[in-house]
């Protein structure tokens, strides 16, 4: 065949001759080809020649300056959702700990009962210990962030097991270290019942991964039996100085069991575990059981062996130690169905000897959080531990995790896909303007020389795959063609097909900057000291603003402190609690009188000691709350929030938090957005001292909240803060779109203020001696 043989039916013409339509065609003479061509040249000493023409080529330029138009508006979009105005505020870890990690983020958490099936996590309990500034205490207990704190980077911890000496509860656990990214086995202490624990370190650290420390006694001694199937073994470790010091007792198995534990029963010792690389085992859906007369064997296996090899959502993997209640043995076994380790099913044994098994599935219910990622369990839970107290009190140590396994590699693929897409977008844009001249340059296909020999047209006919390709190359070519005869970038429809292809390319973007760089989406909580708490939102409403209350409820029950929100509802017909999609317990206070100072009544009605009092017209991230909270519980003896003032001058005059600013300090924080002691700031404000305070709120419908600024100030040594700003990254006012502000003529409501300052210092003191300046530090709030 000659050079202008045409290739594939009727595609992109190759050799001397010019192609029509606008240089779309590729052509080894035309000049209006050479995006098609990309840079190819017939010879070595023309390849850099051909480079550069390349580099300075209309679509190669076209390209690039697209991909930057779009990475500027996915760094934008990343800058304003993902970056925080504020520095990030430090929790004190270790600097190699908590990395994501796409096993998942396992946390542990404690729960009570009065028996094995009635267990409530620890925060239903109401389990306070001030010195901890934890009130009352929340799960999770124990974080990666928590044991990187006291030295030792975790990536997670997961597969809790509990171990009592008199009084004092030892919790076993695997920690995925950071650094060597293996599993080793950490240890932690509780002197009060779970409430609090110590970190004490590394109990057992091998050269391979350890997971699932199974701890028990035996003769007096102290032994754990760790998942060692990395090694194929399965291993026994006596305490030689418990709990920080093992040492190799025995082999029990060579055999790489996983997930396995020895229970006594029926005057015999059984062991059951997984050994998922047999040929044909269905990997978490095959368990064995082995019998002997002591822990320390020799073990023998069950006649019926493997017990299970089925379906992995059947719980066949083991997910704890099994527990005997009220005469009956119960094992707990993993549902991997949806995702490795997604919830756990109890069985109750029924028959176990030498030659049979039999097991039922009984009801185990496990209480759900509606706060989605923003819950330390709510995607998972794959191991609990269960133990009956001295006191006849049942404690369990469950892991969970916010996501699913793998959803740091889905993330990653999700966002290199869209920005793929991205790219695809721009040529077509490309191919719709005219810049670029073919969707797929045909010197991308293999074997593409430019003019076709007849060795190389002898080559791709026996090369198939080769000569498909280009023929799909030519095709898809053709159809950048047609599009082109079809859409007019300068008629309406081309114009808003070309719109339509950028919005996308847009959403593509920020889907991408998203997914790579947005992390996991959730806004967890802080710790201090080790531990997590939680708090009560209270907002005040009326039956005009519905609207913002409904948004506010949906919004706010999501984050992860929120324990409940409690609604003074000051005029109206309240709503009905189905009418608010909460994923906490709401409660609606109804008052007989509305009045500004029904905000802070004593209400002995709520659990924590820390309430955030927020207006319901007030939306802002859940992670400014869950800082603000942090701070508060570091200062809870001050008003912590989010809207500073400065009151100064003579005559005092109310002014924005620009002026506040402009001067550089404050000395007053608006409570329509702060956190406070519940018992101190609502018992200061209904003491007598403050009555006639009150009666001045009622008489002008205003100035409560500047009120409880005076009477924090004046119950303090003149020299001591009692405010405390943080700075929130953003924050909107619904009430602007409801139409339903509380305040619609600021000017008038400021000289109102105004007056309450005036008279609130002739009743408590001036605040104008009192000043704090703007001083932000790395943990990200004012000192």
């Amino acid at each position: 065949m000659g050079s202008g043989q045409v290739i594939g039916g009727g595609g992109a013409v190759v050799g001397g001759g010019s192609g029509g339509g606008g240089g779309a065609n590729c052509t080894t003479g035309s000049s209006s080809s050479w995006w098609c061509k990309w840079g190819h040249g017939h010879g070595h000493n023309n390849q850099n020649y051909q480079g550069r023409r390349l580099m300075l080529s209309s679509g190669f330029l076209f390209f690039v300056g697209c991909f930057v138009v779009y990475g500027l508006i996915g760094w934008f979009y990343g800058w304003l959702v993902f970056m925080k105005p504020y520095p990030y505020v430090t929790t004190g870890m270790a600097p190699f700990g908590c990395r994501e990690d796409g096993e998942g983020s396992w946390s542990i958490g404690v729960f009570f009962g009065d028996s094995p099936f009635s267990l409530e996590p620890i925060e239903n309990k109401n389990v306070w210990r001030d010195h901890s500034a934890a009130w009352p205490v929340a799960n999770p207990i124990l974080t990666c962030a928590s044991v990187s704190e006291s030295g030792f980077p975790s990536n997670f911890v997961a597969d809790p097991f509990l171990y009592a000496q008199g009084d004092a509860l030892y919790l076993f656990y695997e920690t995925k270290n950071s650094i060597t990214k293996q599993g080793d086995i950490g240890v932690s202490k509780s002197v009060d019942k779970g409430a609090t624990w110590q970190q004490l370190g590394i109990a057992l650290d091998e050269d391979w991964h350890l997971s699932y420390p199974y701890v028990f006694d035996y003769f007096g001694q102290i032994y754990m039996m760790p998942e060692s199937s990395v090694k194929g073994e399965l291993r026994l470790y006596r305490a030689v100085n418990f709990p920080l010091q093992w040492t190799l007792d025995k082999i029990i198995m060579k055999k790489p069991l996983v997930d396995s534990f020895i229970v006594n029963h029926d005057k015999g010792y059984w062991l059951f575990g997984s050994d998922h690389s047999g040929f044909g085992t269905k990997k978490n859906g095959e368990l064995e059981i082995w019998y002997s007369s002591s822990p320390l064997g020799p073990w023998k296996p069950h006649r019926k062996n493997p017990i299970y090899n089925v379906d992995k959502s059947l719980g066949a993997r083991n997910a704890g130690r099994p527990f005997l209640y009220n005469e009956h043995l119960y094992r707990i076994g993993q549902d991997c169905g949806g995702s490795y380790g997604q919830r756990l099913r109890t069985f109750k044994v029924e028959v176990l000897t030498k030659d049979e098994y039999k097991e039922v599935e009984v009801p185990f219910i496990v209480e759900q959080s509606n706060k989605s990622l923003n819950s330390w369990n709510s995607a998972r839970y794959h191991h609990l531990d269960v133990l009956q107290l001295s006191s006849g009190e049942w404690i369990g140590v469950m892991d969970g995790d916010r996501v699913y396994s793998g959803e740091s590699v889905r993330r990653f693929v999700l966002g290199y896909a869209s920005v793929a897409a991205v790219a695809t977008l721009i040529v077509l844009l490309g191919v719709l303007l005219g810049p670029v001249k073919c969707i797929i340059p045909l010197n991308w296909c293999a074997q593409y020389s430019g003019k076709r020999s007849d060795t190389s047209l002898d080559w791709e006919r026996e090369n198939l795959f080769s000569s498909k390709v280009r023929r799909f190359c030519s095709r898809l070519n053709r159809a950048a063609l047609h599009l082109q005869g079809r859409i007019k970038p300068n008629t309406s429809i081309g114009i808003l097909v070309l719109a339509v292809i950028f919005v996308v390319g847009v959403a593509l973007m920020c889907t991408g900057v998203k997914y790579i760089f947005g992390g996991q989406g959730a806004d967890q909580a802080y710790l201090w000291k080790g531990h997590y708490s939680q708090f009560t939102m209270l907002t005040m409403t009326y039956d005009a603003r519905l609207w913002n209350l409904k948004m506010y409820v949906k919004h706010y029950s999501r984050c992860s402190s929120v324990k409940e929100i409690v609604v003074v509802w000051n005029k109206g017909i309240p709503p009905e609690l189905s009418d608010l999609d909460s994923a906490v317990p709401v409660r609606i206070r109804v008052e007989n009188k509305n009045s500004l100072n029904n905000r802070f009544k004593v209400d002995p009605l709520i659990k924590t000691r820390a309430v955030l009092e927020l207006d319901d017209d007030i939306m802002m991230p859940c992670d400014d709350v869950e800082r603000g909270f942090q701070v508060w519980r570091k200062h809870p003896d001050r008003i912590v929030g989010f809207y500073p003032r400065l009151s100064e001058g003579q005559p005092l005059e109310y002014r924005a938090e620009k002026y506040a600013r402009s001067r550089k300090g404050y000395n007053m924080i608006l409570t329509g957005a702060a956190f406070i002691d519940s018992k101190v700031a609502f018992n200061r404000y209904w003491s007598e001292e403050a009555k006639a305070g009150r009666a001045l709120v009622d008489k002008y419908f205003n100035c409560e909240d500047v009120l409880l600024n005076y009477l924090y100030a004046n119950a303090s040594a003149s020299a001591a803060k009692t405010v405390e700003y943080v700075r929130p990254a953003w924050a909107i006012d619904t009430s602007k779109f409801s139409g339903a502000a509380i305040s619609k003529n600021t000017q008038e409501h400021y000289k109102v203020r105004s007056k309450c300052l005036m008279k609130f210092s002739e009743m408590y003191g001036s605040l104008s001696g009192r000043k704090w300046e703007f001083n932000w530090r790395k943990d990200g709030w004012d000192s």
